[in-house]
């Protein structure tokens, strides 16, 4: 062996480094291509089943027969799902991967986070169901009530009780709401119009908190000016009530036709 190291020229020290070079090759190609592929399954591959969907009791048996694990790393909520279910994963399902891997999962938390209450007050029906929808909160039930402002929102109200906006409240709660019906609660007496032009009556309706509604025109039944109230509904007189909002029905001598030149 000694002879064999033993460099007798330069052409044997060069035949030596060559040997130990493909020593070395030879080894670092049975370490790569041979020891690590035993070792670490080299080549063999499993697909990502899907497990969104599916309870975190189910998970453990689900993977463990296909040599998969499973890692918590995130939670959310979502309206709908049962508590612990599994909302994403990663990776995906159809990916490939190798045996023993981790599935990165979130899963739906026991109960709704608490956000604050938006402000839906002042505001249409149709804002309050966007605004509500967008915090992940559920429209209840409407009610109408006496109030000129019209299809606006006056209360918003949880399990009966009203909620200013920034209280606290769970995610997917549903929200009430009281609504103006576009009417009041004042009660007076229907005005007289018969008689008044057209738009002195219009004046006098709206200064009172009533609107004009359907306007007829018609024919002068006494030969009235154009432009006159000649009938209106409801009728004033003994005692007639009406309410703050409510709408008041005309019939109006309409414009007679200019004769033409002789």
């Amino acid at each position: 062996m000694s002879k064999f190291l033993k460099a007798q020229s330069w052409g044997d020290v060069i035949k030596h480094l060559f040997i130990m070079l493909a020593i070395v090759l030879l080894l670092l190609f049975l370490f790569f291509f041979v020891y690590l592929p035993s070792t670490t399954n080299h080549g063999e591959t499993i697909t990502v089943p899907k497990i969104t969907g599916m309870s975190v009791d189910e998970l453990e048996d689900f993977l463990g027969d296909k040599d998969l694990n499973y890692y918590v790393n995130d939670s959310t909520y979502q309206q709908g799902l049962a508590p612990f279910t599994v909302v994403t994963q990663e990776p995906k399902p159809g990916e490939k991967v190798k045996q023993g891997r981790k599935i990165y999962i979130s899963i739906n938390m026991k109960n709704p986070p608490l956000i604050k209450m938006p402000k839906l007050i002042d505001g249409s029906v149709q804002n309050a169901e966007m605004i509500l929808k967008s915090y992940d909160l559920n429209l209840g039930d409407i009610k109408y009530v006496p109030d000129l402002a019209q299809n606006s929102v006056l209360r918003q109200l949880l399990n009966g009780r009203e909620i200013k906006p920034g209280d606290p409240v769970a995610k997917g709660s549903r929200i009430d709401l009281e609504v103006g019906d576009g009417l009041g609660n004042t009660q007076l007496e229907v005005p007289a119009l018969v008689g008044m032009p057209i738009d002195e009556a219009t004046m006098l309706v709206t200064g009172q908190g009533l609107q004009i509604g359907s306007v007829i025109y018609i024919e002068a039944p006494n030969g009235e000016a154009e432009g006159t109230v000649v009938r209106q509904r409801p009728v004033n007189g003994q005692g007639a009530m009406i309410r703050t909002g409510e709408l008041i029905d005309v019939w109006v001598v309409k414009a007679q036709p200019i004769a033409p030149i002789q």
